[in-house]
């Protein structure tokens, strides 16, 4: 098993939030360059919490989703949008 972080390769169902969410933090925590125990950590929350809300294995607590966020310095919205609805979002002014 590979240490190396690497970002989503495929692109999440827009119509699936639990899949829209976890592109989204694996997407974001990647790009912070941490692990899925880093973020836990930031968070205050069980690295395999992290790790089943990564897999959409688990449902998540809105509370743990703002925390998330904190953490990863984005508003909490961000992580549930799709990712053409903030490229799009990017775009405009």
């Amino acid at each position: 098993m590979s240490n190396k972080l690497q970002a989503p390769t495929e692109l999440p169902d827009e119509t699936d939030l639990r899949a829209v969410l976890a592109y989204n933090m694996r997407l974001f925590r990647v790009g912070q360059g941490w692990s899925q125990e880093e973020l836990a950590r930031r968070c205050g929350l069980d690295r395999t919490y992290v790790s089943a809300v990564e897999r959409k294995r688990w449902n998540i607590a809105l509370s743990n989703i703002e925390k998330m966020a904190q953490a990863l310095g984005v508003e909490p919205y961000q992580l549930l949008l799709p990712p053409q609805a903030r490229l799009e979002l990017m775009g405009n002014p």
